[in-house]
């Protein structure tokens, strides 16, 4: 039986829920293991030899690689977690973030010092306020 998931409408937004952790299992736990000095040493010496030790899918491997922190996400990743990958870069989690929206490090800190991103765009489809929501004929009430 599918579970009703009306967080999988939000535009742009990734949800991780138990699906996405079973996803991700391995891409989350490879991140977990960058805790340790002696694996990021290893990680960074050859970093395509110690993803394969891991059962990651290739794609997954392939997004580590790339830093395509987006794409990690999409595979199952954590943020919490992949923020392992940006430490051993040297990233801190404001740089890795811009990376991810496109912005730099200033403009995601402007932009969430500013009050983050606007809600237009960002709502559920068919919520209220959203450009693409069905409008309700004159006369009848909103949503309660």
């Amino acid at each position: 039986m599918a579970l009703n998931k009306p967080y999988l409408d939000v535009p742009g937004t990734t949800i991780f829920d138990a699906d996405q952790s079973r996803k991700g299992y391995h891409l989350n736990q490879f991140c977990m293991s960058l805790m340790k000095a002696e694996n990021r040493a290893r990680f960074k010496a050859d970093e395509r030899k110690y993803l394969d030790e891991w059962p990651m899918s290739e794609e997954q491997k392939q997004a580590v690689l790339a830093r395509d922190l987006n794409r990690c996400i999409a595979l199952g990743g954590n943020i919490y977690f992949l923020a392992k990958i940006g430490a051993t870069d040297g990233k801190s989690f404001q740089q890795m973030a811009g990376s991810m929206t496109g912005m730099t490090e200033e403009e995601y800190r402007h932009m969430m010092i500013s009050g983050g991103r606007s809600p237009e765009g960002n709502r559920y489809v068919g919520e209220d306020g959203d450009a693409q929501a069905h409008r309700q004929p004159q006369g009848k009430a909103g949503r309660a």
